[in-house]
């Protein structure tokens, strides 16, 4: 069988893989906190037909004659770039600019990690607690739940810059309830298990996650009350990368077809 067949019929499936992860890129335009992803390719293996040390005449020749076998996708990586700050009515929306990710944990304990600010308080055993929309936790910086003091209104709060956490008295004054929110880095983030609704967990390759406010030499993040952070994806760079997939895809096609039609006329030579 011709190897043409083969290698042409990888590069359509690594390229249907490109167009799926393009389209994934699209269809998350508007999603809160989500980060763009890049589909990376690497070649198979190659089959040698003469080593560098002879030819057919038996001649020293000081290349060798090797032939590819294909593509593959290597990795589907996330571009942790920043994307821009949108205002929000709400008084629990939270931007981070920075390197930062806020922690969330679910009832079983699970601890994963996100750019998705969009917050609200609910009604917990011990007052109101600050989740996302699944119903998972915010940590603070402690890893404990950002619970408000009994009387306090989520209307009331304010978070710094830095995270810390109080609330307007009725004087209007700031209350300093001693409690930060909770931002975490990691020493390679493209190496965070992606999950649903923005969220990531910890792998080995992304290292564990480090509190910005006790580990020295991290940059700390900044935290933008009344803001989210919309997805870095850019839908004209997206459009240009499909188009690249499917003239990519027709490719490897046209391959095929010109294999299958060489096959046919050596058929035909039997005859």
């Amino acid at each position: 069988m011709m190897r043409s067949l083969w290698s042409a019929a990888t590069g359509m499936i690594a390229q249907q893989t490109n167009v799926d992860t393009i389209s994934n890129n699209i269809s998350n335009v508007n999603t809160v906190g989500y980060k763009s992803e890049r589909a990376e390719f690497k070649s198979l293996l190659y089959q040698t037909l003469q080593s560098e040390t002879t030819s057919a005449n038996g001649e020293q020749k000081p290349i060798s004659a090797q032939v590819g076998l294909g593509t593959r996708t290597a990795s589907i990586t996330s571009q942790f770039t920043q994307g821009a700050l949108t205002a929000s009515e709400s008084n629990t929306a939270f931007a981070v600019e920075g390197d930062g990710f806020f922690g969330l944990i679910n009832g079983d304990g699970e601890i994963s990690y996100t750019r998705n600010g969009d917050f609200s308080f609910v009604v917990g055993q011990n007052g109101l607690v600050l989740c996302n929309s699944e119903g998972y936790y915010v940590m603070n910086s402690q890893g404990g739940q950002i619970t408000l003091p009994e009387g306090v209104t989520a209307g009331k709060v304010y978070v710094s810059g830095s995270g810390a956490i109080g609330y307007y008295d009725e004087d209007n004054n700031v209350v300093d309830l001693n409690m930060t929110v909770g931002l975490w880095q990691f020493n390679n983030p493209a190496g965070l298990e992606k999950t649903s609704n923005s969220r990531y967990l910890v792998t080995d390759a992304s290292g564990a996650a480090l509190n910005e406010i006790n580990t020295a030499g991290l940059t700390t993040s900044k935290l933008r009350q009344g803001y989210l952070e919309a997805s870095n994806v850019q839908v004209a760079d997206e459009m240009v990368n499909l188009i690249i997939a499917q003239r990519a895809y027709e490719l490897n096609s046209k391959a095929i077809t010109t294999s299958d039609t060489m096959l046919e006329q050596a058929n035909n030579l039997k005859r």
